[in-house]
């Protein structure tokens, strides 16, 4: 229990500079996060609010990376594990994007977050996510291409960092009007 106030301070932090990012004229444009395997940007205008993961109510006859609903605010959010969704797109194996137990304890000793999308896109969705890697830029990175041929559509350019990092950008308003992203039933 010792180590949620720093998780908690650092979360604050993070949603504080994404507030400052959205009105400042900045040249930051993603919120980077990680997800399973995977390292992630998430656009700023498409992303919402940065929260820590709390209980979420599971929904009988959903695909595995449908977690459920949250209440967030008084509004129901459905939740997706992102990891576990990209995994299932992509066809990759399970293991990559494992996700969290969905049980409190689980939940409790995780530095698991969700973002909320944007409500300009209209949709009330949260995606988990594994770990916040801060705010990048454009020149945060070294170079980028395009995502591969076969890749979801909702994959936007793919950036390299200095480290030979990849990050995989996702198109959130594309992502929350994929067929795959909208059938969450069995």
């Amino acid at each position: 229990m010792a180590n949620r106030e720093p998780l908690k301070d650092m979360q604050a932090r993070l949603s504080e500079r994404l507030r400052f990012a959205r009105t400042a004229t900045v040249a930051t444009a993603w919120l980077a996060v990680t997800a399973g395997r995977g390292n992630y940007l998430l656009p700023l205008r498409q992303a919402a609010e940065l929260l820590p993961i709390s209980q979420w109510q599971a929904v009988p006859h959903t695909k595995p990376w449908f977690l459920g609903v949250m209440n967030i605010r008084g509004s129901l959010f459905g939740t997706v594990d992102l990891a576990q969704f990209i995994s299932h797109v992509s066809g990759t194996d399970g293991d990559a994007g494992a996700g969290i137990a969905q049980d409190a304890a689980a939940m409790s000793e995780g530095p698991a977050s969700v973002v909320t999308v944007n409500p300009a896109i209209e949709v009330n969705c949260a995606l988990q996510v594994n770990g916040l890697a801060g705010l990048r830029s454009g020149d945060a990175f070294a170079s980028s291409k395009p995502a591969h041929a076969d890749a979801p559509p909702f994959f936007g350019l793919q950036f390299f960092d200095a480290g030979g990092a990849r990050w995989q950008e996702i198109d959130l308003q594309i992502l929350s009007r994929s067929p795959q992203f909208l059938n969450i039933s069995e």
